[in-house]
């Protein structure tokens, strides 16, 4: 497993960059997960409807590949691109998305807070607030794109569109919920339970 640390980044760039590593791949090709953040955007899922889009105001929004419908990242929240060969790793769709989510579960709990997954609405959720999301494209057997995990970032930006999809759906973050914690040591432990669940 390589890991690459890139810091704060544009969407469109890194989401490029993980298409052409995931067509170019071998099947002898090492996985990799990348820690970064982003500067502000929104994104579209594949089935992403402009509709939950409300008043994006001058911050760009970029339809993507990704699974899931709308979302918005910005710097600190904590993104991480797991770029894996799921058929190596014996790992289907569903199972990836489960393991992502308890890898941010796990996390949180290290800060004695009790976050879950609902299986109807994909991400992680701290007393139905979402502080959690997850977005996954698959092809020729690897994944690409990952999850977000909000730490100590503006939430405004959330209030301009229905996240995820969902009309009136709030969210959360690390700092709001009484933790300060760096987002490049909070990555440490999500990737360490990213590994920790892949047994690696």
């Amino acid at each position: 497993m390589i890991i690459r640390e890139l810091g704060l980044q544009p969407y469109e760039t890194i989401w490029r960059d993980m298409q052409q590593f995931t067509q170019q791949r071998t099947e002898e090709a090492p996985d990799e997960i990348w820690i970064l953040e982003h500067l502000p955007v929104y994104t579209l899922g594949l089935n992403g409807k402009s509709e939950h889009l409300l008043n994006p105001s001058d911050i760009p929004v970029i339809q993507s590949d990704r699974g899931g419908q709308v979302t918005y990242h910005g710097p600190g929240q904590l993104v991480i691109y797991t770029l894996l060969d799921i058929k190596r790793l014996k790992l289907g769709i569903r199972q990836l998305v489960t393991l992502l989510e308890q890898a941010m579960i796990t996390t949180l709990a290290q800060f004695d807070i009790t976050a879950i997954a609902k299986p109807e609405a994909p991400g992680v959720y701290v007393k139905d607030n979402k502080i959690g999301s997850i977005g996954i494209r698959i092809k020729n057997n690897a994944s690409y794109h990952g999850i977000s995990l909000n730490n100590n970032m503006d939430l405004t930006p959330f209030n301009h569109i229905n996240t995820c999809g969902f009309k009136g759906l709030q969210v959360t973050q690390l700092v709001d919920l009484g933790v300060t914690v760096s987002t490049a040591d909070l990555a440490i432990l999500v990737v360490n339970a990213i590994n920790t669940s892949l047994k690696l």
